[in-house]
Protein backbone atom coordinates (compact mmCIF):
# COMPACT_ATOMS: atom_id res chain seq x y z
CA UNK A 1 0.00 0.00 0.00
CA UNK A 2 2.57 2.31 1.32
CA UNK A 3 4.75 1.67 -2.42
CA UNK A 4 1.32 2.96 -4.09
CA UNK A 5 0.80 5.73 -2.34
CA UNK A 6 5.01 6.65 -2.95
CA UNK A 7 4.24 6.22 -6.44
CA UNK A 8 1.13 8.04 -6.82
CA UNK A 9 2.82 10.78 -5.36
CA UNK A 10 5.84 11.14 -7.18
CA UNK A 11 3.39 11.32 -10.06
CA UNK A 12 2.06 13.94 -8.90
CA UNK A 13 5.13 15.41 -8.37
CA UNK A 14 5.72 14.77 -12.45
CA UNK A 15 2.66 16.51 -13.08
CA UNK A 16 3.91 19.43 -11.37
CA UNK A 17 6.87 19.73 -12.83
CA UNK A 18 5.37 19.71 -16.43
CA UNK A 19 2.26 21.83 -15.16
CA UNK A 20 4.01 25.23 -15.88
CA UNK A 21 4.88 24.45 -19.75
CA UNK A 22 1.32 22.27 -20.04
CA UNK A 23 -0.64 24.92 -19.74
CA UNK A 24 0.99 27.91 -21.19
CA UNK A 25 0.54 26.73 -24.72
CA UNK A 26 -3.36 26.95 -24.74
CA UNK A 27 -3.57 29.98 -23.03
CA UNK A 28 -1.21 31.48 -25.01
CA UNK A 29 -3.14 30.09 -28.45
CA UNK A 30 -6.81 30.65 -27.27
CA UNK A 31 -7.23 27.06 -26.93
CA UNK A 32 -8.86 25.50 -23.62
CA UNK A 33 -6.36 24.22 -20.52
CA UNK A 34 -9.10 21.65 -19.51
CA UNK A 35 -8.44 20.30 -22.88
CA UNK A 36 -4.38 20.23 -22.57
CA UNK A 37 -4.94 18.82 -19.47
CA UNK A 38 -6.85 16.07 -20.72
CA UNK A 39 -5.26 15.75 -23.99
CA UNK A 40 -1.75 15.56 -22.02
CA UNK A 41 -3.22 12.82 -19.40
CA UNK A 42 -4.83 10.77 -22.93
CA UNK A 43 -2.09 10.93 -24.56
CA UNK A 44 0.23 9.79 -22.00
CA UNK A 45 -1.64 6.87 -21.54
CA UNK A 46 -2.01 6.26 -25.13
CA UNK A 47 1.71 6.41 -25.44
CA UNK A 48 1.85 3.85 -23.03
CA UNK A 49 -0.30 1.62 -24.46
CA UNK A 50 1.81 1.27 -27.70
CA UNK A 51 4.99 0.77 -25.49
CA UNK A 52 3.73 -1.68 -23.05
CA UNK A 53 4.37 0.77 -20.60
CA UNK A 54 8.24 0.79 -20.65
CA UNK A 55 9.52 4.07 -21.08
CA UNK A 56 9.32 7.06 -18.28
CA UNK A 57 8.11 9.33 -20.40
CA UNK A 58 5.36 12.00 -20.06
CA UNK A 59 3.67 13.78 -22.75
CA UNK A 60 2.67 17.46 -23.09
CA UNK A 61 1.73 20.58 -24.72
CA UNK A 62 4.08 21.12 -27.56
CA UNK A 63 5.67 24.90 -27.98
CA UNK A 64 6.47 24.13 -31.70
CA UNK A 65 2.93 24.77 -32.74
CA UNK A 66 2.29 27.56 -30.55
CA UNK A 67 3.05 30.05 -33.72
CA UNK A 68 0.94 27.55 -35.89
CA UNK A 69 -1.98 27.51 -34.13
CA UNK A 70 -2.11 31.23 -33.70
CA UNK A 71 -1.94 31.39 -37.25
CA UNK A 72 -4.58 28.74 -38.09
CA UNK A 73 -7.29 30.31 -35.37
CA UNK A 74 -6.95 33.87 -37.27
CA UNK A 75 -7.18 32.08 -40.85
CA UNK A 76 -9.45 29.61 -40.31
CA UNK A 77 -11.09 28.85 -36.83
CA UNK A 78 -10.97 26.97 -33.96
CA UNK A 79 -12.63 23.70 -36.07
CA UNK A 80 -10.40 23.68 -38.90
CA UNK A 81 -7.54 24.34 -36.59
CA UNK A 82 -8.59 20.85 -34.39
CA UNK A 83 -8.90 19.12 -37.98
CA UNK A 84 -5.14 20.35 -38.92
CA UNK A 85 -3.90 19.38 -35.79
CA UNK A 86 -5.19 16.22 -36.06
CA UNK A 87 -4.09 15.45 -39.28
CA UNK A 88 -0.60 17.09 -38.51
CA UNK A 89 -0.45 13.40 -35.93
CA UNK A 90 0.13 10.94 -39.04
CA UNK A 91 3.24 13.01 -39.62
CA UNK A 92 4.32 10.84 -36.55
CA UNK A 93 3.21 7.64 -38.33
CA UNK A 94 5.12 8.35 -40.99
CA UNK A 95 8.76 8.53 -39.05
CA UNK A 96 7.32 5.33 -37.74
CA UNK A 97 6.70 3.80 -40.67
CA UNK A 98 10.43 4.91 -42.24
CA UNK A 99 12.21 3.84 -39.12
CA UNK A 100 10.79 0.43 -39.30
CA UNK A 101 11.39 0.18 -43.15
CA UNK A 102 14.86 2.03 -43.52
CA UNK A 103 16.15 3.21 -39.40
CA UNK A 104 17.71 6.87 -39.34
CA UNK A 105 19.46 6.53 -42.83
CA UNK A 106 16.43 7.64 -44.23
CA UNK A 107 15.49 10.17 -41.96
CA UNK A 108 18.89 11.80 -41.59
CA UNK A 109 19.07 12.17 -45.15
CA UNK A 110 16.12 14.02 -45.34
CA UNK A 111 16.78 16.19 -42.35
CA UNK A 112 20.08 16.63 -41.53
CA UNK A 113 20.79 19.53 -39.36
CA UNK A 114 21.18 22.30 -41.95
CA UNK A 115 17.16 21.30 -42.42
CA UNK A 116 16.18 20.83 -38.58
CA UNK A 117 18.13 23.95 -37.47
CA UNK A 118 16.72 27.21 -39.43
CA UNK A 119 13.15 25.59 -39.01
CA UNK A 120 13.40 25.57 -35.18
CA UNK A 121 14.68 29.33 -35.09
CA UNK A 122 11.13 30.07 -37.34
CA UNK A 123 9.11 28.24 -34.64
CA UNK A 124 10.08 30.84 -32.25
CA UNK A 125 11.53 33.65 -34.21
CA UNK A 126 8.22 33.60 -36.69
CA UNK A 127 5.79 34.83 -33.47
CA UNK A 128 8.38 37.06 -31.76
CA UNK A 129 5.98 39.91 -32.60
CA UNK A 130 3.34 38.40 -30.44
CA UNK A 131 5.08 37.49 -27.52
CA UNK A 132 6.38 41.93 -27.42
CA UNK A 133 2.71 42.81 -28.22
CA UNK A 134 1.31 40.52 -25.19
CA UNK A 135 4.37 41.77 -22.75
CA UNK A 136 3.17 45.40 -23.69
CA UNK A 137 -0.41 44.68 -22.91
CA UNK A 138 -1.53 45.25 -26.53
CA UNK A 139 -3.68 41.78 -28.70
CA UNK A 140 -4.93 42.34 -32.41
CA UNK A 141 -2.73 46.31 -32.56
CA UNK A 142 -4.89 47.59 -29.75
CA UNK A 143 -4.16 48.70 -26.28
CA UNK A 144 -5.80 46.46 -24.08
CA UNK A 145 -4.41 47.22 -20.88
CA UNK A 146 -2.21 50.31 -19.65
CA UNK A 147 1.50 49.95 -21.22
CA UNK A 148 3.28 50.87 -17.88
CA UNK A 149 1.08 48.44 -15.72
CA UNK A 150 1.70 45.56 -18.86
CA UNK A 151 5.25 46.68 -18.79
CA UNK A 152 5.74 46.15 -15.04
CA UNK A 153 3.96 42.75 -14.87
CA UNK A 154 5.74 41.55 -18.00
CA UNK A 155 9.12 42.30 -16.69
CA UNK A 156 8.51 40.85 -13.29
CA UNK A 157 7.37 37.55 -14.84
CA UNK A 158 10.21 37.33 -17.14
CA UNK A 159 12.87 38.05 -14.61
CA UNK A 160 11.29 35.66 -11.92
CA UNK A 161 11.24 32.93 -14.37
CA UNK A 162 15.25 33.88 -15.91
CA UNK A 163 16.38 33.90 -11.92
CA UNK A 164 14.66 30.52 -11.24
CA UNK A 165 16.36 28.54 -14.59
CA UNK A 166 19.43 30.29 -13.31
CA UNK A 167 19.98 30.02 -10.01
CA UNK A 168 17.33 27.42 -8.59
CA UNK A 169 18.75 24.24 -7.88
CA UNK A 170 17.06 20.67 -7.71
CA UNK A 171 13.38 20.15 -8.64
CA UNK A 172 12.68 24.31 -8.37
CA UNK A 173 14.92 24.60 -11.33
CA UNK A 174 13.03 22.54 -13.46
CA UNK A 175 9.97 25.07 -13.03
CA UNK A 176 10.52 28.21 -13.69
CA UNK A 177 7.78 29.48 -16.17
CA UNK A 178 5.30 27.61 -13.31
CA UNK A 179 7.48 30.16 -10.92
CA UNK A 180 7.00 33.23 -13.30
CA UNK A 181 3.29 32.84 -13.88
CA UNK A 182 2.89 32.27 -10.02
CA UNK A 183 4.49 35.74 -9.02
CA UNK A 184 3.53 37.53 -11.93
CA UNK A 185 -0.27 36.39 -11.20
CA UNK A 186 0.54 37.67 -7.47
CA UNK A 187 1.73 40.58 -8.45
CA UNK A 188 -1.44 41.36 -11.03
CA UNK A 189 -3.58 40.44 -7.94
CA UNK A 190 -1.92 43.29 -6.12
CA UNK A 191 -2.09 46.05 -8.96
CA UNK A 192 -5.94 44.92 -9.28
CA UNK A 193 -5.99 43.94 -12.73
CA UNK A 194 -7.26 40.48 -12.09
CA UNK A 195 -10.45 39.41 -13.32
CA UNK A 196 -11.68 37.23 -10.10
CA UNK A 197 -15.39 37.48 -11.06
CA UNK A 198 -15.37 34.71 -13.78
CA UNK A 199 -13.19 32.62 -11.17
CA UNK A 200 -15.79 33.03 -8.48
CA UNK A 201 -18.61 32.50 -10.73
CA UNK A 202 -16.86 29.21 -12.15
CA UNK A 203 -18.29 25.53 -10.62
CA UNK A 204 -15.73 23.36 -8.52
CA UNK A 205 -16.18 20.50 -10.57
CA UNK A 206 -17.41 20.95 -14.94
CA UNK A 207 -17.10 18.58 -17.50
CA UNK A 208 -14.32 20.25 -20.16
CA UNK A 209 -16.27 21.92 -23.27
CA UNK A 210 -15.48 19.67 -26.33
CA UNK A 211 -15.58 21.62 -29.72
CA UNK A 212 -15.95 19.87 -32.80
CA UNK A 213 -13.18 19.92 -35.54
CA UNK A 214 -14.22 21.02 -39.40
CA UNK A 215 -12.53 19.06 -42.40
CA UNK A 216 -10.36 22.13 -43.70
CA UNK A 217 -8.09 20.55 -46.12
CA UNK A 218 -5.55 24.13 -46.47
CA UNK A 219 -5.91 23.86 -42.32
CA UNK A 220 -4.22 20.28 -42.62
CA UNK A 221 -1.82 20.65 -45.49
CA UNK A 222 -0.94 23.95 -43.25
CA UNK A 223 0.38 21.26 -40.09
CA UNK A 224 1.38 18.75 -41.38
CA UNK A 225 5.12 19.73 -42.19
CA UNK A 226 4.91 21.47 -38.57
CA UNK A 227 4.93 17.91 -37.22
CA UNK A 228 8.17 17.58 -38.72
CA UNK A 229 10.51 19.62 -35.88
CA UNK A 230 8.48 17.94 -32.84
CA UNK A 231 9.16 14.62 -34.22
CA UNK A 232 12.77 15.12 -34.74
CA UNK A 233 12.70 16.55 -31.08
CA UNK A 234 10.63 12.98 -29.71
CA UNK A 235 13.62 10.90 -31.18
CA UNK A 236 15.80 13.15 -29.08
CA UNK A 237 13.50 12.90 -26.34
CA UNK A 238 13.57 9.19 -26.43
CA UNK A 239 17.38 8.83 -26.59
CA UNK A 240 18.03 11.46 -23.93
CA UNK A 241 15.58 9.14 -21.31
CA UNK A 242 17.54 6.46 -22.33
CA UNK A 243 20.80 8.24 -21.56
CA UNK A 244 19.40 8.55 -17.99
CA UNK A 245 18.15 5.01 -17.76
CA UNK A 246 20.16 3.19 -18.85
CA UNK A 247 18.28 1.30 -21.67
CA UNK A 248 17.62 1.59 -25.19
CA UNK A 249 14.80 2.18 -25.86
CA UNK A 250 15.15 2.81 -29.89
CA UNK A 251 15.79 -1.02 -29.61
CA UNK A 252 12.87 -1.93 -26.92
CA UNK A 253 9.94 -1.16 -27.37
CA UNK A 254 11.50 0.23 -30.36
CA UNK A 255 11.60 3.82 -31.87
CA UNK A 256 8.62 3.16 -34.30
CA UNK A 257 6.50 2.38 -31.64
CA UNK A 258 7.67 5.30 -29.40
CA UNK A 259 6.94 7.46 -32.54
CA UNK A 260 3.33 5.98 -32.97
CA UNK A 261 2.11 6.49 -29.36
CA UNK A 262 2.96 9.90 -29.84
CA UNK A 263 1.25 10.30 -33.12
CA UNK A 264 -1.73 8.79 -31.88
CA UNK A 265 -1.20 11.12 -28.91
CA UNK A 266 -1.17 14.58 -31.17
CA UNK A 267 -4.28 12.72 -33.33
CA UNK A 268 -6.24 12.55 -30.11
CA UNK A 269 -5.54 16.24 -28.70
CA UNK A 270 -6.44 17.45 -31.71
CA UNK A 271 -10.06 15.51 -31.90
CA UNK A 272 -10.59 16.80 -28.09
CA UNK A 273 -9.65 20.69 -29.21
CA UNK A 274 -5.99 20.16 -27.14
CA UNK A 275 -2.48 21.56 -28.33
CA UNK A 276 -0.35 18.91 -30.03
CA UNK A 277 1.93 17.00 -27.55
CA UNK A 278 5.37 16.04 -26.73
CA UNK A 279 8.05 14.38 -25.16
CA UNK A 280 8.90 16.89 -22.11
CA UNK A 281 13.02 17.64 -21.41
CA UNK A 282 11.43 18.65 -17.76
CA UNK A 283 10.38 15.32 -16.72
CA UNK A 284 13.29 13.40 -18.49
CA UNK A 285 15.43 16.57 -16.09
CA UNK A 286 13.09 15.29 -12.80
CA UNK A 287 13.63 11.74 -13.36
CA UNK A 288 17.40 11.93 -13.46
CA UNK A 289 17.45 13.97 -10.36
CA UNK A 290 14.95 11.52 -8.60
CA UNK A 291 16.32 8.43 -9.87
CA UNK A 292 12.76 6.94 -9.93
CA UNK A 293 12.82 5.28 -13.25
CA UNK A 294 9.46 3.49 -12.76
CA UNK A 295 6.82 4.09 -16.12
CA UNK A 296 4.22 3.86 -13.69
CA UNK A 297 4.82 7.39 -12.12
CA UNK A 298 4.04 8.47 -15.71
CA UNK A 299 0.51 6.67 -15.27
CA UNK A 300 -0.03 8.36 -12.15
CA UNK A 301 0.87 11.83 -13.94
CA UNK A 302 -1.56 11.20 -16.44
CA UNK A 303 -4.35 10.41 -14.19
CA UNK A 304 -3.42 13.35 -12.55
CA UNK A 305 -3.65 15.39 -15.05
CA UNK A 306 -7.00 14.02 -16.79
CA UNK A 307 -8.70 15.02 -13.10
CA UNK A 308 -7.42 18.22 -12.99
CA UNK A 309 -9.09 18.61 -16.43
CA UNK A 310 -12.39 18.63 -14.52
CA UNK A 311 -11.58 21.05 -11.69
CA UNK A 312 -13.77 23.91 -12.73
CA UNK A 313 -12.27 26.74 -10.54
CA UNK A 314 -8.91 25.37 -11.01
CA UNK A 315 -9.41 26.47 -15.23
CA UNK A 316 -11.08 29.59 -14.27
CA UNK A 317 -8.19 30.31 -12.72
CA UNK A 318 -5.49 29.58 -15.46
CA UNK A 319 -7.89 31.98 -17.78
CA UNK A 320 -7.70 35.08 -15.39
CA UNK A 321 -3.74 35.35 -15.76
CA UNK A 322 -3.43 38.77 -17.34
CA UNK A 323 -1.80 38.94 -21.16
CA UNK A 324 0.87 41.12 -20.13
CA UNK A 325 2.03 37.83 -17.15
CA UNK A 326 2.18 34.90 -20.28
CA UNK A 327 3.97 37.95 -22.53
CA UNK A 328 7.22 38.43 -20.29
CA UNK A 329 7.47 34.67 -20.36
CA UNK A 330 6.64 34.72 -23.96
CA UNK A 331 9.47 36.83 -24.50
CA UNK A 332 12.31 34.34 -23.13
CA UNK A 333 10.64 31.49 -24.52
CA UNK A 334 10.36 31.92 -27.93
CA UNK A 335 13.90 33.53 -27.85
CA UNK A 336 15.16 30.15 -26.24
CA UNK A 337 12.89 28.26 -28.93
CA UNK A 338 14.99 29.98 -31.92
CA UNK A 339 18.39 29.34 -29.75
CA UNK A 340 18.23 25.84 -29.62
CA UNK A 341 17.75 25.63 -33.56
CA UNK A 342 21.22 27.88 -33.12
CA UNK A 343 22.81 25.09 -30.79
CA UNK A 344 21.58 22.39 -33.57
CA UNK A 345 23.70 24.09 -36.46
CA UNK A 346 26.27 24.81 -34.04
CA UNK A 347 26.59 21.35 -32.76
CA UNK A 348 26.75 19.68 -36.24
CA UNK A 349 29.71 21.96 -36.97
CA UNK A 350 27.34 23.59 -40.41
CA UNK A 351 29.58 25.33 -42.81
CA UNK A 352 27.91 28.57 -43.95
CA UNK A 353 30.80 29.24 -45.79
CA UNK A 354 29.57 26.62 -47.89
CA UNK A 355 26.66 28.25 -50.52
CA UNK A 356 24.49 25.51 -50.67
CA UNK A 357 24.05 25.71 -46.40
CA UNK A 358 23.92 29.70 -46.65
CA UNK A 359 21.04 29.28 -49.22
CA UNK A 360 19.31 26.95 -47.36
CA UNK A 361 19.31 28.69 -44.05
CA UNK A 362 19.05 32.07 -45.63
CA UNK A 363 15.75 31.60 -47.82
CA UNK A 364 14.33 29.84 -44.66
CA UNK A 365 14.82 32.75 -42.34
CA UNK A 366 13.74 34.78 -44.69
CA UNK A 367 10.31 33.25 -45.61
CA UNK A 368 9.53 32.55 -42.21
CA UNK A 369 10.17 35.95 -40.70
CA UNK A 370 8.79 37.53 -43.55
CA UNK A 371 5.44 35.53 -43.87
CA UNK A 372 5.67 34.20 -46.91
CA UNK A 373 2.78 32.53 -47.99
CA UNK A 374 2.62 29.81 -51.22
CA UNK A 375 -1.32 30.07 -52.79
CA UNK A 376 -2.28 27.19 -54.59
CA UNK A 377 -6.06 27.34 -55.63
CA UNK A 378 -8.06 27.02 -52.32
CA UNK A 379 -4.77 25.93 -50.82
CA UNK A 380 -2.55 28.26 -48.58
CA UNK A 381 0.94 26.94 -47.18
CA UNK A 382 2.86 29.45 -44.69
CA UNK A 383 5.05 30.18 -41.65
CA UNK A 384 6.58 26.41 -40.05
CA UNK A 385 4.88 24.29 -42.97
CA UNK A 386 6.17 26.12 -45.70
CA UNK A 387 9.61 26.15 -44.20
CA UNK A 388 10.07 23.07 -43.70
CA UNK A 389 9.53 22.00 -47.01
CA UNK A 390 11.25 24.35 -48.52
CA UNK A 391 14.38 23.75 -46.65
CA UNK A 392 13.41 19.69 -47.40
CA UNK A 393 13.82 20.47 -51.17
CA UNK A 394 16.60 23.10 -51.79
CA UNK A 395 18.62 20.05 -49.20
CA UNK A 396 17.67 17.79 -51.88
CA UNK A 397 18.18 19.93 -55.44
CA UNK A 398 21.24 21.72 -53.97
CA UNK A 399 24.70 20.04 -55.08
CA UNK A 400 26.36 18.99 -52.21
CA UNK A 401 30.75 19.24 -50.95
CA UNK A 402 32.34 16.54 -49.56
CA UNK A 403 32.47 18.47 -46.53
CA UNK A 404 29.13 19.18 -45.97
CA UNK A 405 28.00 17.18 -42.29
CA UNK A 406 24.58 15.34 -41.99
CA UNK A 407 23.29 13.69 -39.25
CA UNK A 408 20.10 14.62 -36.67
CA UNK A 409 21.44 16.13 -33.43
CA UNK A 410 19.83 15.76 -30.27
CA UNK A 411 16.74 17.20 -29.57
CA UNK A 412 15.18 19.26 -26.80
CA UNK A 413 11.81 20.45 -25.78
CA UNK A 414 10.11 22.93 -28.47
Amino acid sequence: MFQHVKVAISGAQILFVAFGALVLVPLLTGLNPAMALLGAGIGTLLFQLCTGRQVPIFLGSSFAFIGPIIYSMHTWGQGATMFGLFAAGFMYFVFAAIVRWRGMELVNKLLPPVVIGPVIMIIGLSVATAASGMAMGQAGGKQIMPYETSMLLAAISLATTVIVSIYARGMFKLVPILAGVTVGYIAAAFMGVVDFAKLANAPWFAAPVFHSPEVNWSAALFMLPVAIAPSIEHIGGVMAIGGVTGKDFTKTPGLHRTLMGDGLGVCVAGLIGGPPVTTYAEVTGAVMITRNFNPVTMTWAAVFAICMAFFGKFNALLQSIPMPVMGGIMVLLFGTIASIGLKTLIEAKVDLMQPRNLVIISVVLTAGIGGLTLKLGGLELAGVGLCSILAMALNLILPKSSASHDGIVEGQDI
